[in-house]
Order: structure tokens, then C-alpha cells, then sequence
């Protein structure tokens, strides 16, 4: 039978995937920590910004920060009495499920609590984030900040926005170079669940509505072998810029 002729892709390089390598890695780092550091603490992020995460990294540079695949975070920990490294490191698994993270520390509780108490960054926020105020464009000409501030702070918007805006369904209109509206446009509500076209609209006028938020969800103390849940989570998907398919974890260190 003769060869075809169709166009072949001919790959140049290959890709060794390196799922099994790093979940190992995982496992290892997270079971070498728990004699190194006095406190674990299992942490749940709210907005998940990878930028911030890195912050906390900064932050906490006598400590050292893991957010990856939880299950094999539990494994580490042990799932029960008989498979667990150190005593009583199992009864921190039930708290490993959704966006959450383990945090090996030498500070006291009372000193971690009241950090993640005072780090709450602002950001754009993203489709599926619940409006925390009502925002509205005032009619008239519409300035850069959408009347986030007084218009003798602020300038004019750039008429080449102008387009942008009636495709998002804001009810614009040029007069003599400047972007107006006819009355008062809503863009989003208090309470509401905000679609991608109002989170456009919030980040071109610089509001921020997406607070990043860490807690703490329980702590396993190495002197007394005791866990203490704190609760509180507010973790969720909805951000979430770590890749979780399987083989592939991510992890951050500090």
C-alpha cells in the first residue's frame, strides 16, 4: 500500500509530563515539615488571587506555605490514627476540602488569626463574584471613575471607550467628543451575582469589589499533639488561578 501523502505535524520536542514527580514532591515537603515547625495550620482562601498568595509568602517568610492537591496533603497528614506521621496530624483531613492550604508556622495562633484579620487586599472582581454594593453611572458625562470620586478629580472618559460600552449594553452616546448618558444606569446591585459584561464595566471604572480573604480553619499544635477547629471558611472556586487537574499540583512555598 503506498504512503500518504497528507501533511504530517511533526513534533520537535517532547513534554514529559511531570504529574507523579511533583505530587511526591508534595507529599515529602509536607510530611519533612511537621517536626520542623510548632503549628499547622489548614487555611481557606476567599477570591483566590495568586498575587496575594505570594504576598502571604512574603509575609510569612519564617514559615512555609503549601497549596496544592488536597488529597494528597491529607495523605500526608494520615487519613486515620494508624497512618498518621505524627500524633493526631489526621484529625486536620476532614477540615483539606475545597480551596484550602496548609501553613507550617512557628507563631502562636492568637499572632496568625490576627494577621489574616488585617490582609484583606481589594481586586477587580470576576463572573460569578456577588455584588458588595450597588454601583451606578450618573447621567451626564461620564468621567474615568464613573462618579467614584468628585469630577474636578477626575477627567473626562476617553471617547475611544465609547463603543466598548454600548456593547456591553450602557446606553452611551457621543456629544461633541464626549461619552454621555441620557439617565442614571445601574450596572449592578448589592447582593447580585455579577455577570462577565458588569465585571468589564466595574474594571473600567477602576471599582473593586473582589476581597481577598484568608482563615483559618483549625491548627494541630506539636507540644500537646491537639487539634482546635476555628472555622469560618470562606473559601470558593470562583477566581481560582491554580490549576487542579489530576498530576498537576501546584505549590507555594514560603
Amino acid at each position: 500500500m503506498p504512503k500518504s501523502k497528507r501533511a504530517k505535524v511533526v513534533h520537535m520536542s517532547k513534554v514529559t509530563k511531570k504529574g507523579k514527580e511533583l505530587t511526591l514532591k508534595l507529599y515529602a515537603n509536607v510530611q519533612e515539615c511537621i517536626p520542623k515547625y510548632a503549628y499547622i495550620y489548614v487555611f481557606s482562601v476567599h477570591n483566590m488571587r495568586n498575587t496575594y498568595l505570594k504576598d502571604v509568602r512574603t509575609q510569612l517568610s519564617d514559615s512555609r506555605l503549601f497549596f496544592g492537591k488536597t488529597k494528597v496533603m491529607a495523605v500526608a497528614l494520615g487519613l486515620d490514627p494508624s497512618t498518621e506521621p505524627y500524633p493526631q496530624t489526621s484529625l486536620l483531613t476532614p477540615h483539606l476540602s475545597g480551596s484550602v492550604g496548609l501553613l507550617f508556622s512557628p507563631r502562636k495562633p492568637s499572632t496568625i488569626l490576627s494577621h489574616f484579620a488585617d490582609y484583606a487586599p481589594l481586586d477587580y472582581a470576576r463572573a460569578g463574584t456577588v455584588a458588595s454594593r450597588t454601583f451606578t453611572l450618573p447621567a451626564g458625562i461620564l468621567y474615568s471613575r464613573g462618579g467614584e470620586i468628585p469630577e474636578e478629580e477626575d477627567v473626562p472618559l476617553a471617547h475611544s471607550v465609547e463603543p466598548n460600552l454600548r456593547k456591553l449594553w450602557v446606553p452611551t452616546r457621543l456629544v461633541k467628543g464626549k461619552v454621555e448618558l441620557d439617565g442614571d444606569f445601574v450596572v449592578c446591585r448589592e447582593g447580585e451575582v455579577l455577570g462577565s459584561g458588569q465585571t468589564t464595566i466595574l474594571k473600567q471604572f477602576g471599582v473593586a469589589m473582589a476581597e481577598f480573604r484568608v482563615g483559618i480553619e483549625a491548627y494541630w499544635e506539636r507540644e500537646t499533639g491537639e487539634v482546635t477547629a476555628v472555622g469560618g471558611k470562606k473559601s470558593d472556586v470562583e477566581g481560582m488561578d491554580v490549576d487542579e487537574d489530576d498530576g498537576q499540583v501546584e505549590e507555594v512555598e514560603a
